[in-house]
């Protein structure tokens, strides 16, 4: 066997399979619904593609090493010029120093068409978010049951009856969703669904018609992908006197946009917008 056809192999192979998980992490959903929704492609979850595009990419740079090693020669000549003499600065690298320089700026930038290649991912993940939907917090999987219902407002005991009702196995208030839903063999968002009230029922904590509730400190995940009237909604307030409020400190939204398309709109963040909001609400609450 000789070591440079093993080596221009292993790096071609390797160019392939990162290519491959390039891909696939380009349109994989968002940690927190990949984690939520346990989605999986051809069986793997988003964490072992990750896993696998890390370790393929750094067997592709040791194979490049050496294949930049056994091709030192022709490396060399490609930055000589006609006399035969070394220049690193030939016409042909300039180009390639162009096209990398314009990728790198592009993309900082946010100039097209780098940045249109961004808002496709973008799209696709708030797609994924849409379908497979939001936990009700960052890494709710992580939390145990008890600290879980008491984020979301459920009832404990009533919760663990209605997940043996489902038909699942529940040992303690102390097991993360995550190691409920593994040992059942289904998404931790399953066994969220599973807790849920039916209809006719409700939840521990009711609010007051008419009154508003107190932002979180902190948007919650997927705040940006929401609309404002789903904002105002889940927090009870009125969207009307929102949108006025709002118009006063020079922000024009509409209750139909999502928090991110009203930032974009008004040249912000969405993080800004929902401090607006956030600051606004403060004054609803007093009314």
């Amino acid at each position: 066997m000789k070591l440079r056809k093993i080596t221009s192999l292993t790096a071609g192979l390797t160019f392939i399979a990162m290519v491959v998980t390039s891909i696939i992490l380009y349109i994989v959903p968002q940690g927190r619904i990949a984690y939520w929704a346990d989605w999986r492609l051809w069986g793997l979850s988003k964490e072992q593609w990750g896993n696998i595009h890390i370790n393929t990419g750094i067997l592709f740079l040791l194979a490049l090493g050496l294949h930049t090693y056994y091709n030192w020669a022709p490396i060399m000549n490609y930055l000589k010029n006609k006399t035969k003499n070394l220049n690193v600065f030939t016409k042909e690298f300039n180009v390639a120093l162009a096209l990398t320089l314009v990728c790198i700026l592009g993309t900082h930038f946010e100039i097209v068409p780098f940045s249109s290649i961004l808002a496709v991912s973008e799209s696709i993940k708030e797609q994924a978010a849409k379908k497979y939907g939001e936990p009700p917090y960052g890494h709710a999987e992580l939390s145990s049951l008890s600290t879980f219902t008491k984020k979301a407002g459920l009832d404990l005991n009533l919760s663990m009856e209605r997940i043996k009702a489902a038909g699942f196995t529940v040992e303690s208030a102390n097991q993360t969703l995550a190691d409920i839903s593994k040992k059942n063999h289904v998404p931790p968002q399953q066994i969220y669904i599973s807790m849920k009230p039916r209809a006719g029922e409700s939840k521990t904590k009711v609010i007051p018609a008419g009154k508003a509730v107190k932002l979180p400190d902190s948007p919650p995940p997927g705040t940006g992908i929401m609309t404002l009237a789903d904002l105002c909604a889940q927090f009870n307030l009125n969207i009307k006197t929102l949108i006025r409020d709002l118009s006063k400190v020079g922000i024009k939204a509409d209750e139909g946009l999502t928090i991110k398309k009203i930032g974009e709109n008004n040249q912000t963040g969405p993080m800004d917008i929902y401090e607006q909001i956030k600051t606004a609400s403060l004054g609803h609450m007093s009314d």
